[in-house]
């Protein structure tokens, strides 16, 4: 089975909260995971989203630009195996 979304990692557990917060206010559907192991620094906590939605997530990043964020990252989760794409640093 295949899997694609998006995350924000942060350093912070408040900034990714802070970031949740104001994308649910804008209508997006995200939620909070735990960081995947790729990532492995920060929180581990990261903001998911919908891959459809990461344009309107990198603009919403680029207007608040929040403190402590590892990075937007797509993943992509198929036969076990997890594929991180950098989106922005």
């Amino acid at each position: 089975m295949q899997e694609r979304f998006g995350i924000a990692a942060f350093r912070s557990r408040q900034q990714a909260l802070k970031l949740e917060a104001a994308l649910k206010r804008e209508g997006l559907p995200v939620r909070m995971i735990s960081t995947p192991r790729e990532v492995a620094l920060g929180c581990g906590l990261s903001v998911r989203f919908e891959g459809q939605d990461a344009p309107r997530v990198l603009a919403a990043v680029e207007r608040l630009r929040p403190q402590n964020m590892i990075g937007v990252y797509d993943v992509e989760n198929a036969a076990g195996r997890t594929k991180l794409t950098v989106l922005r640093r």
